[in-house]
């Protein structure tokens, strides 16, 4: 099979599935180009209330293909270090809560695309890492930032500087992941917690998620949106009716 990302909505979720069996699911150059506009359509799509990026089989994404590296050094055209950084741009700017759902290596600009998302849960045994050093590559200043952000100033030095894997304990012990999962309960797990995403206030999910980007110049914006959609009256009346909200979707902006 050819590397291709798939995708699939169900039950209000999307989930992006990174394809590439014969390499670990790495990122081609191609797969890398795709992503964006998959994203900005499931963006589109007022069914999507979550989304889900994985790797198909047993692995995440072991970073980028490094055949293709060296074919558009060649060609003199745009590589995955630029792609990879759209991608992940991409992914960061995604509406709806993003989470990774981590087995098996989640390495270079797998680690990179899984840092984009709001949240990673990994199973145990995953791996970690962050690997431009081993190819003399300069880490993007982007994501450089959301890595430090994720994981503080000393340990992004520690994955940058050696190239060195981590393991989910440690992963977990510094922020890189939020779950943690016993073999063969990831899934289930995933399932189970964007399924209480999709019974939460999508107002309130949205403007969280351009608040902690550091992107306070709309919060006048949604202020007002607070006040026309009624979210807030909504939630106290399910609340004190003792039943679930429900909460309409703002509209694609």
């Amino acid at each position: 099979m050819e590397p291709h990302l798939a995708h699939r909505v169900e039950d209000g979720v999307a989930t992006v599935v990174i394809h590439h069996s014969a390499k670990r699911n790495a990122m081609t150059t191609a797969m890398w180009r795709a992503l964006p506009p998959l994203l900005a359509g499931l963006a589109e799509d007022p069914e999507v209330g979550a989304l889900v990026l994985t790797g198909a089989g047993d692995t995440f994404c072991a970073g980028a293909d490094i055949s293709s590296l060296r074919t558009e050094a060649e060609a003199g055209g745009e590589g995955p270090p630029a792609l990879a950084v759209r991608a992940e741009e991409a992914l960061a700017a995604f509406p709806r809560p993003t989470l990774a759902a981590v087995r098996g290596h989640c390495v270079g600009g797998g680690c990179q695309l899984a840092a984009a998302c709001d949240l990673r849960f990994a199973e145990e045994g995953a791996s970690f890492g962050v690997t431009p050093a081993r190819l003399g590559i300069v880490y993007p200043e982007s994501s450089t930032r959301r890595l430090v952000a994720l994981v503080g100033p000393a340990t992004a030095k520690y994955l940058l500087f050696s190239a060195e894997l981590i393991g989910t304990e440690r992963a977990l012990r510094t922020g890189l992941v939020d779950e943690v999962l016993p073999a063969g309960q990831l899934a289930a797990r995933v399932a189970e917690f964007t399924r209480v995403l999709l019974t939460r206030s999508p107002l309130t999910q949205e403007a969280a998620k351009e608040f902690v980007a550091g992107r306070t110049d709309r919060a006048g914006y949604w202020a007002e949106r607070a006040r026309s959609r009624g979210d807030a009256a909504e939630g106290v009346a399910a609340f004190l009716e003792r039943r679930t909200p429900v909460f309409g979707r703002p509209p694609v902006r």
